[in-house]
């Protein structure tokens, strides 16, 4: 499996499409054209249901070769979003977690500043028939919310990559209205976020919080988004890292 470089992003760097679970080959391929339209060239397909490379991709993409040719393959969404450090989940639904959700232009607005201060971004869309699950809207920061018609919302992925690519392209080079300070530490990606909630997990489950079955996958879910909504930096997920150690030891040694 393709695996991503744990490279620092550049100033002319732009988002990931990251791709999940996607069912018809031609929308990878239409969405790798709407890609390649708006100036985006980084694909990433998290188990297309059927293989890959795809020939169907090829004829549907029109010419966007460049696309696909470079297009990376992962077994999961936390292998997809690892080295990143914000992602952007799209959904057009109302979820059970408590996320920060944004319009499209203001998400484009606020990626374009975040790839400007040299931080990695990535979108993440849903497969065609259900969009995003619970388990992969976690992984996110950021909930890019694409308001229609709340009786007809179904939308085709590769158009939803268009919306969002576009939004990208117009932004140019506005200005975020928020950044961390220049003598901040860079954002934590998600796979040091990914081992932290591990951590913060196991010591939940052996001081005994987790221990109502029918709850903890509700507890567990809300408790990893709440944590990708805080914008940590990687000193802070080390120092979150120390705090778990030292409650828990603090734990033992009372018994």
């Amino acid at each position: 499996m393709g695996r991503a470089s744990k490279g620092r992003a550049t100033a002319s760097a732009a988002p990931v499409i990251i791709l999940v679970r996607p069912q018809l080959g031609e929308n990878i391929g239409m969405a790798a054209r709407a890609m390649l339209n708006c100036g985006l060239s980084r694909l990433r397909l998290v188990k297309p249901r059927d293989g890959w490379p795809n020939p169907k991709a090829e004829r549907a993409a029109s010419g966007a070769d460049v696309v696909l040719d470079k297009a990376e393959l992962f077994d999961t969404v936390a292998e997809a979003v690892a080295d990143l450090e914000h992602v952007v989940a799209t959904s057009a639904r109302n979820r059970e977690l408590s996320q920060r959700i944004l319009s499209a232009r203001r998400a484009a607005t606020e990626m374009r500043g975040w790839v400007g201060q040299g931080e990695k971004v990535g979108i993440l869309f849903g497969p065609e028939r259900t969009g995003l699950e619970n388990d992969d809207m976690v992984h996110a920061d950021t909930v890019l919310s694409i308001p229609l018609n709340p009786q007809f919302s179904s939308l085709n992925v590769a158009q939803a990559v268009l919306l969002v690519a576009y939004e990208w392209a117009v932004a140019g080079k506005a200005t975020p209205e928020d950044r961390m300070s220049d003598h901040s530490t860079r954002p934590a990606t998600k796979d040091e976020l990914g081992n932290l909630f591990s951590h913060l997990e196991r010591a939940l489950d052996e001081s005994g919080f987790l221990r109502n079955k029918a709850m903890r996958p509700a507890m567990v879910n809300n408790l990893r988004a709440l944590l990708q909504r805080t914008a940590m930096t990687e000193q802070e997920a080390r120092t979150f890292h120390g705090v778990i150690k030292y409650l828990a030891k603090h734990k033992h040694s009372e018994e």
